[in-house]
């Protein structure tokens, strides 16, 4: 029973540790991938895109199209004998027809053509979408890692604060100092617990805010790891981000899209002027028919089995069976069909010249969007590289005002200790070294996130 209960007991602990599992940036990114509902509009819109470069391939080969029809017809019917009789009668035809266009314009191959450079262009925009994500990602990971950190500065400061009132409680009993130092310390130890637990609600809210980005079902025990984060210095700040954009065009998914829009505009104007030329097509049929009603005639012989003639010199015919057999009567009644067709554009209302002058627009707007495109990367870059450069000088003062900061706090605990200073004037030393210590843990994660923004526009993927 002991045994049982041991294998039961480590079996919850087992899946307590599973469920609490942390999830590192990658693992975020690659779920967001695989649930993201936009990213999934996306993928959605390139497989339409690929269904209309499929169907562009099969409209180059010939159509083929059969009908079948069968009919009854009841009452007054003009029959055979060219005469009006009161029957029922049944008919029925079936055929075959194919069509091939021999020439118009290329504007099949064009439309092809088009259709093959909006998928790409499609697909690029599927790989911004998922790189947009994983900076986004990347952006509330590292926020969650700033609060993480934030949280363990309240928590080390109130904890300063706990070993100082134990130590306050020790000289007020020796009457060393008056009791109401002790209760401004008791005072601050409640502010800083009310900071921890803000801190923790903030982190919590974070916790959430990614979670609900990557769309998860489950978010109770959600929680990240903490990597091992890049040293700080100048080297990715100080790039330049002219070369930085220069290298961008050539990878970004943006302006890939941009430009294969622009190709495909191209081809949509080629499309338009194959109106203006004649097109040739060949075509070719089959067909044949049935009825009931469609006697089968033979000569009308005498009694020693020669032709009777009338008195023009005809023979008469008699009717031999009332109806002719399915095959013979598919035999006598085929249709053949084979010919070209030639079609030569004279005047349709103007609608070919408005179909090229708008394919003509549609290439300038093309064009604008691939230069407006160009403009917000260039300006984002700029952006990017001030921020960074911003950021990191940010860090170094931060790192030089906490290093200051620790130094007179630690001179201020002394002469506090000494009864040299009163509680506020502690308070207000050690406040100042939380609020430094914040600075500098805001300055480290947007100086890491700024440069990793310079990473993605030179085309490293988003790593920690």
């Amino acid at each position: 029973m002991k045994n049982i209960f041991l294998i039961v007991l480590l079996f919850s602990l087992g899946l307590g540790v599973q469920a609490q599992e942390k999830w590192d940036l990658k693992k975020c990114v690659d779920y967001a991938k695989e649930h993201n509902i936009t990213l999934q509009l996306k993928k959605l819109d390139a497989e339409v895109q690929e269904n209309n470069t499929r169907q562009s391939k099969f409209n180059l080969l010939p159509s083929l199209n059969g009908r079948s029809d069968y009919g009854f017809n009841y009452g007054r019917t003009l029959n055979s004998s060219n005469t009006y009789s009161d029957q029922n009668s049944e008919s029925g035809s079936l055929s075959l027809s194919s069509n091939v266009t021999l020439f118009e314009g290329f504007k099949k191959m064009n439309s092809l053509k088009q259709n093959e450079l909006d998928l790409k262009a499609s697909l690029q925009d599927v790989e911004k979408a998922k790189e947009d994500l994983a900076l986004n990602i990347t952006s509330y990971y590292l926020d969650i890692l700033f609060k993480k950190e934030l949280l363990q500065v309240a928590k080390e400061q109130l904890k300063v604060t706990q070993l100082q009132i134990e130590r306050t409680e020790v000289l007020v009993e020796a009457g060393t100092i008056p009791k109401g130092t002790l209760m401004e310390q008791k005072a601050q130890a409640a502010q800083e617990d009310l900071t921890v637990v803000s801190s923790q609600n903030n982190l919590d809210l974070s916790l959430l805010d990614l979670a609900q980005l990557l769309d998860m079902e489950q978010i109770e025990g959600f929680d990240i790891s903490i990597p091992q984060l890049p040293i700080v210095n100048a080297i990715h700040s100080m790039i330049d981000p002219e070369s930085v954009f220069a290298n961008s065009l050539k990878i970004r998914p943006g302006i890939m899209a941009a430009n294969l829009r622009l190709e495909s505009s191209m081809k949509g104007l080629s499309i338009a002027k194959g109106d203006l030329t004649p097109s040739l097509s060949m075509y070719a049929s089959w067909g044949s028919s049935y009825s009931n009603d469609n006697p089968e005639f033979g000569d009308l012989l005498d009694n020693n089995g020669d032709p009777i003639f009338d008195a023009f010199g005809n023979k008469k015919r008699t009717i031999i069976r009332s109806e002719m057999r399915l095959s013979d009567q598919l035999d006598s009644r085929e249709r053949k069909a084979f010919g070209f067709q030639l079609n030569i554009p004279i005047f349709n209302g103007g609608t070919v010249n408005r179909n090229i002058s708008n394919a003509k627009i549609n290439i300038s707007r093309s064009q604008l969007s691939l230069e407006n495109t160009k403009n917000v990367l260039r300006k984002e870059i700029q952006q990017a590289h001030a921020n960074a450069l911003a950021a990191m000088k940010k860090y170094f003062s931060s790192e030089t005002a906490v290093s200051s900061t620790e130094e007179a706090f630690r001179y201020t605990e002394e002469k506090f200790n000494l009864g040299l200073v009163n509680s506020v004037d502690y308070n207000q030393a050690k406040n100042n070294l939380l609020k430094s210590k914040s600075n500098l843990l805001q300055a480290k994660y947007e100086y890491i996130f700024r440069t990793k923004i310079i990473d993605f526009y030179n085309g490293v993927e988003i790593s920690l």
